[in-house]
């Protein structure tokens, strides 16, 4: 995956490149990896922190090919290109209203979200509370 979105994204610069169903399918799968935790924008590898700049990239390539949509919540209206996370409760996450994570953003179980926002790459680990008003950014 790593290889193909480095070659995308360079391919993708060109105003003639057209972007492919294969191309948005790489683009797709590592937005779920990331919002599954099982990529990371940052990882610590032994005691460095080291950012995945493929990660990124497949992220800036992820605005690129979405569109906005209104996004309806009981409490909001959104108009964007990332949607929301929608909780079953299932998840072992607390969150407190307003609190708001985008798809492709991953919260460990255990965490909690008091009124907050996690954006598209972020990853909250167990246990973790991200307090009132805060951002939580990739």
């Amino acid at each position: 995956m790593k290889e193909f979105i480095l070659t995308l994204f360079e391919n993708a610069q060109s105003p003639d490149y057209k972007i492919t169903i294969e191309d948005l399918s790489h683009i797709a799968k590592s937005i779920e990896s990331l919002d599954r935790g099982e990529i990371r924008v940052c990882e610590k590898i032994n005691t460095t922190w080291v950012t995945n700049e493929w990660v990124k990239k497949a992220i800036l390539l992820y605005f690129k090919t979405q569109k906005n949509i209104l996004i309806e919540s009981s409490s909001s209206n959104y108009f964007d290109k990332v949607p929301t996370k929608k909780w079953t409760g299932l998840e072992g996450v607390r969150v407190v209203p307003p609190a708001v994570a985008r798809y492709g953003s991953f919260i460990e179980k255990g965490a909690i979200l008091m009124p907050s926002y996690v954006n598209i790459g972020a990853y909250v680990g167990a246990n973790s509370m991200v307090d009132t008003w805060a951002t939580v950014g990739s």
